[in-house]
């Protein structure tokens, strides 16, 4: 089995994912005296491409009409791309990637590679479909850090043409990044539940900052508003790609949650203190399982 600390790690979009996964693997990676490992990172842009070189970060910088320089190069690629973007950059480099290497992707929808990946990929290049449940809310290179991986959740997507011994690699660098937990599941699921816990909260998010007569209401903020539009602070492109690429999951969760909130709101309307109480002690009860269920799963 490969050594982690030997291989050379390709980055395909140094933004505050890939900055992150860069840092992350020259930290808790590279970082011993005897790794030989080095890490190569791709841009468009040049600015995060120089700072990754002047920070130590990145061993050697390519712009984007180069990566295929990088690609014949690496045991091991990530790409930081947006999801249609991840299937067109596999499509359009195909013949680049090194023979053996381990490429996978990050992006928050799955079911766009159910039905491409047999069509773009090599046989001799082993594609591991994963999301690392982390981040921030700010943008680019200069918002990256490698603490943001500690403690938290990476789901993997494991399919039937990945390699037994390249699967447990991708298993121990996840591990070795900080990531407490490994959840494995099938894109269907992983887009059906992403769509519930993560683009149904964004969605929520950004009505609710919507819905506000004025601006100024903030001033009587005491921290519940702050705390549920966190998320608002959204970057449009990604998201409004994220929303359509998984819009029937995700509008049969709006639907879901409207009907509930409609149940809230006639409770209210009719002054039924009876039902609502009881409602809101079933959400408490529900609330605390889905923790419970949360915490047994690390």
């Amino acid at each position: 089995m490969k050594d982690l600390k030997d291989m050379t790690y390709g980055i395909v979009g140094m933004g505050i994912m890939g900055g992150s996964f860069a840092k992350s693997i020259r930290a808790n990676v590279l970082s011993r005296a005897d790794a030989t490992g080095k890490i190569f990172a791709c841009n468009r842009s040049v600015a995060c491409l120089e700072a990754a070189l002047h920070e130590g970060v990145a061993d050697k910088t390519f712009t984007s009409d180069c990566v295929q320089e990088m690609l014949c190069e690496c045991d091991f690629v990530f790409i930081c791309l947006y999801p249609h973007a991840t299937v067109e950059f596999l499509r359009d480099n195909r013949d680049f990637f090194k023979a053996g290497s381990i490429v996978t992707d990050i992006s928050g929808v799955k079911g766009i590679f159910e039905k491409s990946l047999p069509e773009i990929l090599r046989g001799d290049v082993d594609f591991i479909i994963g999301h690392p449940m982390a981040g921030g809310e700010k943008e680019g290179y200069a918002n990256s850090n490698e603490r943001f991986f500690i403690g938290r959740n990476y789901i993997l997507i494991p399919r039937t043409e990945n390699k037994a011994e390249n699967l447990d690699l991708m298993r121990s660098l996840i591990v070795a990044m900080g990531f407490s937990r490994i959840t494995e599941t099938s894109c269907d699921t992983h887009d059906y539940k992403i769509g519930f816990t993560s683009q149904l909260c964004h969605v929520i998010a950004a009505a609710l900052v919507e819905s506000a007569a004025d601006e100024s209401i903030t001033a009587f903020g005491g921290g519940s508003f702050e705390d549920l539009t966190r998320i608002a602070m959204i970057n449009a492109p990604l998201w409004t790609e994220l929303f359509l690429a998984n819009k029937e999951k995700l509008v049969e969760h709006i639907s879901n949650f409207e009907m509930q909130i409609g149940r809230f709101k006639n409770l209210i309307k009719n002054d039924d203190a009876e039902n609502l109480k009881s409602l809101l002690e079933d959400t408490r009860e529900k609330r605390l399982k889905m923790g419970a269920v949360r915490t047994s799963a690390k």
